[in-house]
């Protein structure tokens, strides 16, 4: 996967806006103002991109235990993010494209029904 892939595969969400809210290397994906995925461009460029998406508490322990690629959430919620190492041969783009599947709609639920309505009527 590549940094173009990831930035189209998030955008192409429904209410999916880009940002750099804290400072000018680690790219936000936001969903109806919510995070729910983070990269630090640095990675990319030295060609170890990881990303931080995230993960139901006890989905997040079960992927940790069974793929070494993913991690705890570097400087996040250990509890509720996870962080893959990408392109190590480990973590497929169609897993990852799962993972990120998952983190988008566990953000999504954790809207109030106000804000999910106004997402499903863009």
């Amino acid at each position: 996967m590549h940094i173009e892939q990831l930035r189209d595969y998030c955008m192409a969400k429904k209410g999916v806006t880009a940002h750099f809210p804290f400072d000018a290397v680690t790219l936000v994906f936001k969903v109806m103002g919510k995070m729910f995925l983070l990269t630090g461009l640095g990675s990319w460029e030295n060609g170890a991109p990881k990303i931080n998406l995230k993960c139901a508490p006890e989905k997040a322990i079960e992927l940790r235990e069974s793929y070494e690629d993913i991690t705890a959430g570097w400087h996040m919620s250990k509890k509720h993010w996870n962080t893959l190492a990408l392109n190590t041969g480990n973590i497929s783009d169609d897993f990852a494209a799962e993972l990120i599947n998952h983190s988008y709609e566990l953000v999504i639920k954790g809207l109030t029904k106000k804000m999910q309505q106004e997402l499903e009527n863009l």
